[in-house]
């Protein structure tokens, strides 16, 4: 090991150790990762700087240096009242205010010079006053804070006590308080990770709060001792009872969960303390600092710069509050069509209607009462945590070159142009993009090859491979059975393309496996006006009649797109990666290939699950 640093001057020692210890350590490193972080770590630039500070004091420490006097603010006041009596000129006047004011600006340099191009103007602005209360104090070695005196009103068989004083500046204290219903004592409840109270390492949960600023709590309400807290400025002074409970220690967290809600403390009526909680929205990503609490959890938004925590409802108590409340599941109307595609907006103004090629199979309201059998999709438990939305814990996912590509889901209700635009994606890139190729029941038609339109199989089979579970999503219309596989999702991502799969909402939590990964994005409708300025000339297939001949949108068709829309994002949003509102088609699909290449080739957040199955 290197000799640590005998002088201020020298280049070896213990920062030329620190800077040589990644390389050291990497042999016994495992993880490309870890190394990442140890070079980051005793890379920093302000490490550095300080065990470079620290090597100088280390050295002068040693030196064992001399003040040459140890009251220089006062030698400073004395020569400033001897001045005063003197005549005061130029220079006088000059010094006094070196002496007395807080902050002076000093011309330096630009009078030394000689005149020319050369000669610099600027000014050397500083506290000469706490220059010198600085000095004084590192000469007489007064390191420690100045406390309050001790209380003289301490009984002798009083529980130990501790005086703690902290000083507050616009953060919070970062603690919660209770009155506990047995003894009536106040206690800490907690300590907030990151906030001053944690950072001082006096205040511990469990001690007994008995002063604040000289005022007993003993027969106050939490409620008012925050509002003391909250009206104190400066130093605060607690007289506390520490907690003989001792505390194990906790580490700063490192799991991440994405919040699939959002979250306002403000208006949460259960939560100790709105103060300390954390608001959020749905979509982001919050890194734990704590669960030591079943109910209420510490948390801080990922990247956040800021260390302190803030409170959040657990995962269990938001799952059974939400429980409690959930409304009854309202079903969305669903559609079947006889047809390979049906029922999509062109996206254009233009009147020409563009066939889409959704093989979706679906019901409307009005075809449910003349079709054997609605929509149906794998089987789920009977209780699924993906339909009480909460919180799923997460890690940062970026595909690799070898790697398949994720499964793209889109979803969107009829008339939307969720075909139009999967159409548009695949002709930018047929060799890059694909589409799977559903299976029916039917006979295959004159003009039809098996596998291209349709994959054509016996009714039995077709059944037994809904028993197995081999279907994402089918469903029967004129005792014909029409479907999506699993294998036809296989078959394009073996294919080393980009699989676009159009299904209903609620199929994509059957898709969230390790090996699909799906990234699953929402085609939203614009408001209904401008639904009827932008779809006045296009037109739809619609499967409330047999003819499946293309019609004009009606207002009626606005009015169930606006509400299938808010059905889905409702019940369903918790599971969309994105957002992307088809107001205007090439904006739209704009939008949707750069969604597709930052998927390609950005980090992105993943469930756990995905990576570690």
């Amino acid at each position: 090991m290197p000799a640590l640093s005998t002088g201020p001057g020298s280049d070896t020692g213990l920062y030329e150790l620190l800077a040589a210890l990644p390389a050291q350590l990497q042999p016994h490193v495992d993880s490309q990762e870890d190394l990442t972080f140890l070079w980051d770590m005793f890379g920093e630039k302000s490490l550095h700087s300080l065990v470079k500070i620290y090597e100088k004091l280390h050295y002068y420490e040693r030196q064992n240096p001399v003040p040459i006097l140890h009251s220089a603010a006062a030698l400073a006041d004395d020569l400033a009242e001897e001045l005063q009596n003197k005549p005061l000129n130029t220079e006088i006047r000059e010094l006094l205010k070196l002496l007395s004011k807080p902050n002076v600006k000093v011309r330096t340099c630009n009078e030394y010079l000689p005149k020319g191009p050369l000669q610099m103007n600027f000014a050397l602005s500083f506290n000469f006053q706490a220059l010198l209360s600085v000095h004084d104090t590192v000469a007489q070695k007064k390191y420690d804070p100045v406390l309050p005196p001790m209380p003289d009103d301490i009984d002798d068989e009083e529980d130990s006590v501790k005086i703690i004083r902290l000083v507050k500046n616009r953060e919070p204290l970062g603690a919660t308080i209770k009155k506990d219903e047995q003894t009536g004592a106040i206690i800490v409840a907690r300590i907030m990770r990151g906030g001053a109270a944690d950072r001082s390492g006096l205040i511990h949960v469990g001690d007994e709060l008995r002063e604040v600023n000289g005022i007993p709590v003993e027969d106050k309400k939490p409620e008012e001792i925050i509002q003391i807290l909250a009206q104190s400025q400066g130093a605060i002074t607690f007289k506390i009872i520490p907690s003989i409970k001792e505390e194990t220690p906790s580490k700063e967290g490192k799991m991440f969960i994405k919040a699939l809600f959002d979250y306002d403390p403000n208006e949460d009526k259960a939560i100790p303390c709105k103060e300390a909680g954390l608001s959020f929205k749905k979509g982001d990503i919050l890194q734990i600092m704590s669960q030591d609490d079943a109910m209420w959890w510490q948390a801080k938004h990922e990247g956040d710069a800021n260390p302190r925590a803030g409170l959040i409802p657990s995962k269990h108590f938001q799952e059974r509050r939400l429980a409690l409340r959930r409304p009854e599941i309202i079903v969305q109307p669903l559609k079947i069509s006889n047809r390979k595609s049906y029922a999509d907006y062109a996206g254009n103004n233009s009147g020409t209607y563009l066939a889409g090629f959704r093989r979706s199979f679906r019901l409307s309201r009005k075809d449910k009462k003349t079709n054997k059998s609605m929509y149906e999709c794998k089987k789920s438990d009977q209780y699924d945590t993906a339909d009480i939305p909460t919180y799923e814990e997460v890690t940062p996912y970026r595909r690799q070159m070898n790697e398949k590509y994720r499964l793209v889901v889109l979803v969107g209700p009829v008339g939307v142009g969720l075909n139009e635009l999967k159409r548009k994606l695949l002709i930018s890139d047929t060799q890059h993009y694909g589409v799977t190729v559903p299976h029916t029941t039917r006979a295959r038609r004159s003009q039809e090859s098996d596998g291209v339109e349709y994959i054509f199989i016996s009714k039995h089979l077709f059944e037994t491979d809904v028993q197995n579970n081999k279907f994402i999503e089918y469903g029967e219309y004129k005792n014909n059975y029409y479907g999506t596989s699993i294998d036809s999702i296989r078959s394009v991502l073996a294919k080393n393309k980009v699989c676009l799969l159009d299904v209903q909402p609620h199929t994509v939590k059957h898709l969230r496996t390790l090996e699909f990964k799906p990234y699953v994005i929402f085609i939203k409708p614009p408001s209904i006006e401008r639904l009827r300025e932008t779809r006045k000339n296009a037109k739809i297939i619609s499967s409330r009649d047999d003819q499946g001949t293309a019609k004009p949108f009606t207002e009626e068709d606005f009015e169930e797109m606006i509400k299938s829309a808010q059905i889905m994002e409702s019940q369903y949003g918790h599971l969309f990666d994105k957002i992307i509102v088809n107001d205007d088609l090439t904006i739209a699909f704009k939008e949707l290939k750069t969604t597709f290449d930052k998927l390609e080739t950005e980090t992105h957040w993943v469930p756990v699950s995905w990576l570690h199955s």
